[in-house]
């Protein structure tokens, strides 16, 4: 089935490149007065694909792309497929010994390929027509689809540089779909900085006081039903789209654990904010940094945690210097991004006081996880262990969930050194001195007695 995929992709992109080709060579044999078989590139027309044969042709077919649309997307994947196609770009003037500037474009500090710019797109589709170069500004509007829905991005230019000769790049997401069929996970590094949350844990795992299940509850909900509320329902005109909400409580009480178990309940996926690689002292490097994660995740329904979110939603203060001021910056524009963010956006804090209020009062909820109740203890002491190990005798579960009043996270520290201490004699048997030390250990970085 994949290999199918691929082979029909490779046939449709291949039949897309011919034509291409053919219309750069048109192109070109009438910017310069060569005998040309057309007056008119359009008279080129691009093939017909059929949507369900490839990933290709289903995105031409979805999008609806016009000619003109359909030339700027297969140009802008021609240099990480075909670069050879570009080469004729890269043809000196015979008088001045130098590049045409009219074909826009240029290298890339790093191979001799020719990459295209803006303005090798309107050299393109309109030639030395000033009309139709003006038509086609258009191909280069924010609002257009190529931009909205990050399919392209017509980069920054070099300084002192006209506005169009930026190069012309295709989303690595969007290359993946139309060659292989399939997104690659995004590499976490400094231009993404995000993890991709997963667990092996199941929703019926989560052990939580009912109160905060219940409000969990409605965050799945509206993961499930709210494109309902927005579209089928006409609120869309009335609601942002999108759920904020906060998880405080101490460590340990299963704020990420629920944050992953959401994703995973509901086929979404959870990535969530290295605040180490986003954090800078630069102006405008904070705001730089978390934009390429929001961006990255427009238009993929993604779940964005931030943990120990008091790093950069903290409360505002009063301005006293320039330090004071840039703070205060940095979090007006979180909390427009976060608020503009069409997906679930889950930040978790020790303590809700930490939290600016600005940010409170735009969040659809507010959980709260406090330290588990003996008997959520119980469930939890209880599910943790494996079902391969046993208990000697004087363990009694209940009296220990009773006793010690110990986090989610805590408890599963204790069932990880029991059972290694119980390896490591060699018996799949669980002692009450293990739980006992393990407990001890716990209480001790807390800074609590046993």
């Amino acid at each position: 089935m994949v290999t199918d995929l691929l082979r029909n992709n490779a046939v449709a992109i291949e039949q897309e490149l011919e034509w291409f080709s053919s219309v750069v060579d048109a192109r070109m044999r009438l910017h310069f007065g060569h005998e040309c078989p057309c007056s008119d590139i359009r008279e080129l027309t691009p093939p017909e694909h059929d949507e369900e044969d490839s990933m290709y042709g289903s995105f031409i077919s979805h999008y609806e792309l016009s000619f003109e649309e359909r030339l700027v997307f297969i140009m802008s994947l021609v240099p990480h497929i075909r670069p050879r196609l570009l080469d004729v770009f890269l043809t000196e003037d015979s008088v001045s010994s130098r590049e045409f500037t009219e074909f826009g474009g240029r290298g890339d500090g790093f191979s001799k390929g020719f990459v295209p710019t803006g303005e090798t797109v309107l050299f393109l589709l309109a030639g030395e027509d000033l009309e139709k170069r003006f038509q086609y500004y258009y191909l280069f509007d924010q609002e257009h689809f190529f931009f909205g829905h990050r399919i392209l991005s017509l980069e920054d230019p070099p300084p002192n540089s006209t506005e169009l000769s930026g190069f012309l790049t295709p989303s690595r997401e969007v290359i993946d779909l139309v060659t292989t069929g399939r997104v690659r996970e995004p590499a976490f590094g400094a231009e993404f900085p995000a993890r991709r949350l997963s667990t092996e844990m199941a929703w019926d795992d989560l052990v939580l006081d009912p109160h905060t299940m219940e409000s969990v509850l409605e965050i799945k909900a509206w993961i499930e039903y709210g494109q309902i509320l927005l579209d089928d329902l006409g609120m869309g005109r009335k609601i942002k789209p999108g759920y904020r909400s906060l998880f405080h409580g101490p460590p340990g009480t299963g704020k990420t654990l629920t944050a992953s178990l959401l994703g995973k309940e509901t086929g979404r996926d959870v990535y969530r904010i290295d605040l180490s690689m986003v954090v800078s002292k630069y102006v405008g490097e904070t705001e730089k940094n978390l934009e390429k994660v929001f961006r990255a995740a427009e238009h993929k329904n993604w779940i964005i945690f931030f943990d120990e979110a008091d790093a950069l939603f903290g409360k505002r203060t009063g301005v006293s210097d320039a330090n004071d001021r840039y703070a205060n910056q940095v979090v007006s524009f979180l909390l427009q991004r976060v608020e503009d963010y069409a997906g679930v956006v889950i930040l978790a804090s020790n303590l809700r006081s930490n939290l600016d209020e600005a940010f409170t009062r735009r969040f659809q909820s507010i959980i709260h996880f406090p330290m588990p109740r003996p008997a959520d203890r119980y469930r939890l002491w209880k599910g943790s262990f494996s079902d391969k190990t046993g208990f000697a005798g004087d363990v009694n579960l209940m009296e220990t969930a009773s006793r010690y009043e110990l986090s989610g996270g805590a408890i599963m520290n204790v069932v990880r050194y029991a059972t290694l201490m119980a390896v490591k004699r060699g018996s799949m048997t669980i002692t009450l001195q293990d739980i006992q030390e393990g407990v001890r250990k716990e209480l001790q970085k807390e800074g609590r007695a046993a």
